[in-house]
């Protein structure tokens, strides 16, 4: 392998437009160093432009996402994000919890295997990882449950003509998945340093997550030791705040909410849905508010810098039920106030009548959206909040960070 090969996997997922960092240059300047004292020194340098695929499903509590990224390289030149092809679909993988033999024969992961192929071109497919990494849906079953839908998913994966590494398929712990995600944020956004005023919200179907970089000493001694993670990105240790809570996603909170979630149970939203007529919601904010407290009250750790002037961005049902409560546009996203959600959320529950089309469950998520952040993690009435479906036209997910450390630990090890 040549210097600049090595180099491109390091560098794989600088956005279109973006220069390496100078810590990363430092790293290619070390790379370089090394190699020209080696036999790989009398090798010919060929000016090549190279192209990278990599094939990414994110299978959560309420769906499958695939992200198919292509990366392009110049020589000389910097790799750079082409672009992503997304599709979701539905049901998750937890929905064959009891039944996991038909994950092969009906499960949509075929459906979207048929994308990967039309998007990649067929001389890249033996070359091109895919990689499925299960998040909440799967965290919540039975561990055997859990293995057999793992292990149906591999026969699919070994079926088709890509490259399917030997950990091609496991279930992402909660730390990981905040980790991943604010990687890709900041690569989505082109940044090369993180930065200590920008944190990270994910709300999903059975877990939710907070992420950020800690700028006060206090923030880390006073957080559970399992909270505070490191980890190393062009030749810098980062030392991130993240948690995944599990059971806290939005579909769970209703089941757990209207007493109806059991220790096995997965979070389909099939099941809320049977149960809307139970919502708390319908007699008013202030006593579904008291109902949804239960479900954070004690469980959620509260950050000392969150009250802070710290700039959050919020994903995934944060930006969804935002949308259909009419609090931000769905094509452009914006910024709110975590007060607005309160509000909104007091507006929606006493106006059922006019909210019930969009979704009968929309007062209690609203309210329990208000809770979440205003009692469990504490911030402030005034803390910004940008929501948002895409970064520079790239899905908000982990997917993105998964992606690239899946290439960085192939080529370092």
């Amino acid at each position: 392998m040549s210097g600049s090969e090595i180099i491109t996997f390091f560098e794989l997922f600088l956005p279109t437009g973006v220069q390496i960092s100078f810590a990363c240059l430092r790293l290619v300047k070390l790379l370089n160093g090394v190699l020209e004292n080696s036999h790989y020194r009398s090798a010919p340098r060929v000016n090549l432009t190279r192209v990278f695929y990599g094939v990414m499903f994110d299978a959560g509590s309420t769906g499958t996402r695939i992200h198919i990224y292509k990366f392009i390289q110049k020589d000389p030149g910097n790799p750079l994000l082409d672009n992503e092809m997304y599709h979701a679909v539905k049901p998750g993988l937890s929905a064959y919890k009891d039944n996991p033999e038909e994950v092969c024969r009906i499960f949509v992961l075929r459906q979207l295997l048929k994308i990967a192929k039309k998007t990649v071109p067929e001389e890249e497919w033996r070359r091109t990882p895919v990689v499925l990494k299960a998040t909440a849906g799967l965290r919540l079953l039975p561990e055997d449950k859990a293995c057999a839908l793992l292990n149906e998913v591999r026969h699919v994966f070994h079926e088709s003509p890509f490259y399917v590494p030997s950990n091609s398929v496991t279930i992402m712990n909660g730390t990981n998945e905040g980790m991943f995600l604010y990687i890709y944020f900041f690569f989505a956004r082109g940044i090369l340093a993180f930065s200590l005023t920008v944190g990270i919200l994910d709300l999903g179907g059975g877990s939710t997550q907070i992420t950020f970089l800690p700028k006060s000493k206090k923030t880390v001694e006073s957080a559970p030791h399992s909270y505070i993670a490191k980890f190393n990105l062009f030749n810098s240790t980062y030392q991130l705040y993240t948690h995944s809570y599990l059971g806290n996603g939005l579909y769970a909170a209703r089941l757990a909410t209207l007493g109806a979630l059991g220790a096995d149970d997965t979070v389909p939203p099939s099941h809320a849905v049977d149960l809307h007529e139970l919502s708390p919601g319908y007699a008013g904010y202030k006593l579904c508010y008291y109902e949804v407290m239960k479900v954070i009250k004690g469980i959620v750790h509260q950050p000392y810098e969150v009250k802070g002037s710290s700039v959050f961005y919020a994903f995934s049902y944060y930006f969804d039920r935002a949308v259909e409560s009419g609090l931000i546009d769905d094509s452009r996203g914006g910024a709110i106030e975590v007060r607005d959600f309160k509000k909104r959320a007091k507006e929606v529950c006493n106006k059922m009548t006019q909210y019930r089309a969009i979704s009968p469950f929309l007062c209690m998520d609203m309210t329990y959206i208000t809770c979440l952040l205003k009692e469990g993690f504490g911030f402030k009435d005034n803390t910004v909040l940008q929501l948002a479906k895409k970064v520079n036209n790239v899905e908000t997910s982990w997917a993105l960070g998964a992606t690239f450390d899946y290439f960085r630990n192939l080529n370092i090890h």
